[in-house]
């Protein structure tokens, strides 16, 4: 720096007074916390609404499924469970543990609840390829489905949409 730049820079701080504290820490930007007890909650709530201690009695591989709720007449259930509802949605538990297929079974029909649909169809499986040849989903679908308020009756399917490895679900109406 020569003599002028000198005189200049003095004249132009001139009237500054000295910090105290010359470090000035780096700029960081905090990450939003993360709702990890939200989280936990959330989860410990799907846990309990689809509850695997439920009673539930050992089903067949080829055992139809079957429940109404009072209050749906007959010509309804009879119209139902032969298949002549509009199936709006489906969803497939194939090669899923009972944990995984516990949550997106309810994720499942609490979508097709908000989205007004009210008839959907949940592909369990015979259970051909697991141990034992024991439906494992099918025996669990059975009895989450019967815990779920909004579900007003169930039934397996049709042959032609999957048999006693499927079930039709009818959904209240929001």
């Amino acid at each position: 720096m020569n003599e002028k730049d000198r005189d200049l820079f003095g004249k132009a701080a001139c009237g500054a007074k000295p910090i105290k504290q010359d470090k000035i820490g780096p700029f960081r930007q905090r990450r939003p916390p993360v709702p990890v007890q939200s989280r936990l909650d959330e989860k410990a709530v799907l846990r309990s609404l689809l509850s695997d201690d439920a009673e539930s009695e050992e089903i067949e591989t080829g055992e139809e499924l079957s429940f109404m709720r009072p209050g749906l007449q007959q010509v309804a259930w009879r119209k139902f469970r032969r298949g002549h509802y509009a199936i709006e949605a489906d969803l497939d538990l194939h090669g899923l543990i009972v944990s995984e297929a516990r949550e997106l079974v309810d994720e499942f029909l609490r979508e097709a609840c908000e989205h007004g649909k009210r008839c959907v169809r949940i592909i369990h499986g015979k259970g051909l390829s697991s141990a034992g040849k024991v439906p494992v989903l099918k025996t669990k679908v059975n009895a989450w489905l019967r815990q779920k308020n909004e579900v007003i009756a169930f039934s397996s399917a049709r042959s032609a949409h999957g048999g006693t490895g499927a079930v039709y679900v009818l959904l209240r109406r929001s």
